[in-house]
């Protein structure tokens, strides 16, 4: 009696849209040589959100698609149809596009659909048994990618003004510096971000935002054109640093990309806006940590404290919820007691009023050294540091570093 194989077949929906029939065909026969169980969709014209092909529960119900679609007939139609395509499967769906031409703006504007590969002019059936390695290759590295995880790190302020991307620009670089942690910060303003500023660094190029609209076709080879890199070797995803034009972010694509990118990283650091909108609960809901930030000041206390409530009426686990107090002075006349009591949390980390030292760091795009010994600021950031990653192992090594890149120089 023969033994059963260990090997587990993934489901795939192939699914073609407004091809001759003839092409369907030659693709169809290419993809039934893998070793996948296909579920087929064939659709003569476009499809949309708004035009919903009747589709079988096998197209419905696969773990991954391949959606091959005409750019020829209606190049609208065809983003359309792609865009309804990577919504239906969200992020788990391979583009391919078709066109008989060589025209450079078809190619461009399914580039930017979301489609990875092209088919032009003739079908090559071994260039497209190439591609369906590819992407089955692809698959595989995801479905067998991070046996060990990363943690996602979430910096949320109460209220604006209270620190929280200072804040986060240093845990990351700390956690580089003296723990030698492959680390990633997000800038998750929709717009006009600080990270960057604060870094010394030039993030202009792309986004965190494009970054996950791009999440059907995520791999490792393409977050490496979206990262901009710190001298320390911190890696930043920007926000756009442009005004107006944002487009909204799917919440569940977010979760999705977070989940990608903690299997590339130790340390996954988030700096969000402050608004619990659709989207940043998403990115606290996949959080392993979530920084509450707050001033000892009566308005911050009171809107940490709506948070607080906010964030349990959603059932965040309250383990994962630390509340750091930031620019703490003894003079203040809010105490932590005070504060604890309002919020019905425990204090997890009080940072020192060094308001001078900070400002300056900002303006020069230098955050503060570690080895900057008379800096209780340093001190208490290495600190909290050393509760996720424990003792330094790198502090003498952690010397400032020149970006060479800054708004003031």
């Amino acid at each position: 009696m023969a033994q059963e194989s260990n090997v587990v077949i993934p489901s795939v929906a192939l699914i073609t849209i407004g091809l001759d029939p003839a092409l369907v065909d030659e693709i169809a026969y290419a993809v039934s040589a893998m070793t996948w169980a296909v579920s087929r969709g064939d659709c003569e014209g476009y499809i949309s959100a708004a035009k919903r092909p009747p589709f079988s529960q096998g197209v419905k119900s696969a773990q991954h698609c391949i959606a091959v679609i005409d750019f020829d007939k209606d190049i609208d139609q065809a983003i359309e149809a792609a865009t309804y395509v990577q919504e239906m499967f969200a992020g788990k769906a391979a583009l391919v596009a078709h066109s008989s031409s060589q025209d450079h703006d078809i190619l461009l504007r399914s580039m930017r659909a979301g489609c990875n590969d092209f088919i032009s002019g003739t079908f090559d059936e071994g260039a497209f048994a190439q591609t369906l390695d590819r992407i089955h290759q692809l698959w595989a590295s995801k479905a067998t990618r991070n046996s060990v995880r990363g943690s996602v790190l979430t910096f949320f302020g109460a209220k604006g003004g209270v620190g929280t991307t200072t804040l986060a620009v240093h845990v990351a670089m700390y956690l580089v510096q003296c723990h030698n942690k492959r680390t990633l910060l997000i800038d998750n303003h929709p717009q006009l971000g600080h990270v960057c500023v604060y870094l010394g660094i030039d993030g202009s190029r792309y986004n965190f935002h494009e970054l996950v609209r791009n999440l059907s076709r995520l791999d490792s080879e393409l977050l490496r054109g979206y990262i901009a890199t710190h001298a320390s070797g911190l890696e930043v995803l920007s926000s756009p640093d442009t005004c107006g034009g944002r487009k909204a972010t799917d919440p569940e694509s977010m979760a999705q990309t977070l989940d990608f990118l903690r299997g590339e990283y130790d340390y996954v650091i988030v700096d969000c806006p402050t608004s619990l909108d659709e989207t940043n609960l998403a990115v606290i809901e996949a959080s392993n940590q979530v920084y509450l930030i707050a001033t000892p000041e009566i308005g911050a206390v009171r809107d940490l404290s709506r948070h607080v409530d906010s964030l349990s009426q959603n059932e965040l686990n309250a383990e994962r919820v630390k509340v750091i107090i930031n620019r703490f002075s003894a003079q203040h006349a809010v105490s932590l007691e005070q504060i604890e009591k309002a919020i019905r949390l425990p204090v997890f980390v009080k940072l020192p009023n060094n308001y001078a030292e900070v400002v300056r760091s900002g303006i020069l795009g230098e955050p503060i050294s570690p080895k900057q010994q008379k800096s209780e600021f340093a001190a208490q950031i290495l600190k909290w540091v050393s509760t996720l990653a424990g003792p330094a192992v790198n502090l003498e090594e952690a010397a400032p570093k020149k970006s060479g890149f800054s708004l003031w120089k």
